[in-house]
This record gives structure tokens, C-alpha cells and sequence, in this order.
């Protein structure tokens, strides 16, 4: 099944959710179905935490939960939307975490062409192959600087090695402050572009 299907994972450990000061579950029965981690979301309500419960069905993860919100079936996309909306209208995100962590303040290229203006297909798209050409589908990029010796050219370096991009890539001030990590917690920079920013998050 895992080969099929894919294996689950989590982008933290469940130990650290006992530390959450919220914790919201959609669409998922975690008390009966994953009992172990569950336990973590039980520490965390203990300390004070809200549970919220998002699902049609009242289960037993409903009945240790805080609010249940039994949203109708296939209206996730609506619940989340509404709250991304009023996440970023009344501006009550982590500006600081959100652009050091995240790729938010990384601009698209000026290419790309969402579905919304193409009828449901994105930009790339060739109706007689029914193939993508994804070369728009990138971030915005800083044109190379012209080669200074000979072999150079662009990001390659005198003897033809990648060179890290610089200040404004993604990660790169914040890998400088990550003591102790090789890469910094934003990952490795982008080997093939030097990208372009608005740390604002105001770009259009």
C-alpha cells in the first residue's frame, strides 16, 4: 500500500504539538485513529491549549475538542479560504517568520499565467501535444552578470563551479544567523538563479 499510495508524513514531530497553544484537526478522527499522537494534543490541552475540530462527523476527537465545526462535506476548500482571507486582511500573520522561512517574499516569473485567466490550464500549454512547457512556471530572476574572466559566465565561477547567489536569495541572510547548521533552516540556495524578493509581501 505504502508503494502505491505514498507513506504519511508530518512536517514536525508530534512530541512538539503538546507545546502548541492551538491545535486544529480537519478531517481527520485522531483520538481513535492515531491514539499515540493523540496523546500530545491531550498534553497540549492540558496546559491550556484550544482544540478546534474540523469534520462532519462528531467523533470522539469532537468530544475532547474545544470547538467542533461540523463543516459540510467537500467544503474544506471554502473553511480555508476564509481563513487565509481574513489571515492576511487583518494581517495577523508572523511577518518575520513568513519571510525568513518561507518563500512568500520570492516573486513569480512575470511569464507564468495562472488558470484563472487561461480558462482552467496554465501558462505552457500546447493543445496539440497536450504538454507543458514549463519554462515560466519559475521565480522572478535577476538577469546574469556579464562573464569577467574567461570561462566565466552568469553564476559559474572561473572554473565552472555554481557560486552562491547572492544577498537576496532565499535563506541566504538567515543561513549567516542558523549557528550550528549547515545549510540554516531555510535549506540549501538556488544553485541556478540569483531570485528576486519583496520582503515587503506588498508586490502585486
Amino acid at each position: 500500500m505504502g508503494s502505491s499510495f505514498g507513506r504519511g508524513g508530518a512536517t514536525q514531530s508530534l512530541q512538539d504539538m503538546a507545546n502548541a497553544d492551538c491545535v486544529i484537526i480537519q478531517g481527520s478522527n485522531m483520538a481513535e485513529c492515531h491514539p499515540v499522537g493523540f496523546q500530545w494534543v491531550s498534553e497540549a490541552k492540558a496546559r491550556g491549549a484550544r482544540i478546534i475540530h474540523v469534520d462532519p462527523r462528531f467523533t470522539r476527537t469532537s468530544a475532547i475538542a474545544d470547538t467542533h465545526v461540523p463543516l459540510r462535506a467537500g467544503t474544506d476548500v471554502v473553511l480555508l479560504g476564509a481563513l487565509i482571507n481574513h489571515v492576511l486582511t487583518n494581517d495577523l500573520y508572523f511577518h518575520d517568520y513568513v519571510v525568513a522561512y518561507t518563500n512568500a517574499a520570492t516573486l513569480i516569473n512575470d511569464d507564468f499565467v495562472d488558470t484563472e485567466d487561461l480558462g482552467g490550464i496554465f501558462s505552457g500549454f500546447d493543445p496539440e501535444t497536450g504538454t507543458y512547457d514549463t519554462s515560466s512556471w519559475s521565480y522572478a530572476e535577476r538577469p546574469a552578470p556579464e562573464a569577467t574572466s574567461p570561462g566565466a559566465s552568469g553564476p559559474e565561477g572561473e572554473d565552472g563551479q555554481i557560486e552562491e547567489p547572492s544577498g537576496d536569495e532565499h535563506g541566504a541572510t538567515q543561513r549567516a544567523r542558523a549557528a550550528g547548521q549547515e545549510l540554516g533552516a531555510a535549506g540549501a540556495a538556488l544553485s541556478h538563479a540569483d531570485v528576486i524578493r519583496d520582503e515587503s509581501l506588498q508586490h502585486p
